[in-house]
């Protein structure tokens, strides 16, 4: 396994060109940009990576060509999730056989499972696909919350080592390390609780914002790694302007033109997201230009 999980594990845009097919030569691209600046891991088709629009087909490609850049340089954390357990269940076992080191799993979106049933959806991925997983509970994109009680669950079967929280409560994962063995892993998923989460117990981030800024989002996290906690503090401070602007419409609509703008891609998108609106455009690219990204 490349590396551990931990540190700025950047949740990597889909690059696409203006017609909105998948940009293969900006994607490599982008890995080693990424790699090159410290990023601690790579995340390939999750939410910022419009998994939701991209076919099965496009999905397990993007998995594999991500694997095969990195070629063991980072972990690959592959987004695997799905509304339906079967599907899950499948898009895991095409990560395994690419070689992805992890895979992460979102709560099912749109069905609304009771507790029981979100146990029952992982428990069943996990009986079948030993590839280690990472839960991913966000709330207000999937419309279901896994509770801290469900993840102690799921905590015991050995493939599942750790949870991505996205709840908007950064105590959540105070409540989660009460339950689960020292060993499971909390990552943030909120690049604004961040700092807040790591005072909780988490050691890293699936992040955004390390897509704009993927320098400064691995020395934010490493110096927190190192016990740097005065630096990591400053840094935050420098970041959550740029993690508030990056939200200021859908993402990864405000990520996915900055990129564009900074030269690293084209501004493709696909339906029904849409580009960065005029007025979103003036107050993003006065934030770039004001810490030097533009």
């Amino acid at each position: 396994m490349a590396g551990v999980l931990q540190g700025s594990l950047v949740a990597l845009i889909t690059p696409m060109t203006t017609s909105g097919e998948v940009d293969w030569a900006s994607l490599d691209g982008l890995i080693d940009w990424h790699i090159e600046s410290g990023t601690h891991g790579i995340v390939p088709v999750g939410t910022t990576g419009e998994s939701a629009t991209l076919t099965p087909k496009e999905h397990i490609e993007v998995v594999a060509q991500t694997v095969q850049r990195v070629d063991g340089r980072v972990p690959v954390i592959a987004g695997t999730g799905a509304n339906a357990t079967a599907e899950a269940i499948e898009y895991a076992r095409e990560a395994q056989a690419a070689g992805a080191d992890f895979h992460l799993s979102v709560t099912p979106y749109y069905n609304k499972p009771p507790q029981d049933g979100l146990y029952a959806h992982f428990a069943a991925i996990a009986e079948v696909v030993d590839l280690p997983m990472v839960l991913y509970n966000v709330p207000p994109r999937t419309a279901v919350d896994m509770q801290a009680s469900t993840v102690a669950r799921l905590a015991e079967l050995d493939p599942i080592v750790a949870i991505k929280e996205a709840c908007g409560d950064a105590d959540r994962v105070k409540e989660i390390r009460a339950l689960v063995p020292d060993d499971f892993i909390c990552l943030s998923g909120e690049d604004a609780q961040t700092m807040t989460m790591f005072g909780h117990g988490a050691v890293g981030t699936i992040t955004v914002t390390a897509n704009v800024l993927p320098a400064k989002m691995s020395a934010f996290c490493q110096a927190h790694l190192d016990g740097d906690h005065e630096r990591a503090r400053q840094l935050d401070a420098e970041l959550q302007p740029i993690h508030e602007i990056l939200f200021v419409e859908t993402s990864p609509i405000p990520t996915k033109w900055s990129l564009a703008a900074m030269g690293k891609i084209e501004p493709g998108i696909r339906l029904p997201l849409i580009g960065l609106s005029q007025a979103g455009q003036a107050v993003v690219r006065e934030r770039l230009e004001a810490i030097g990204a533009l």
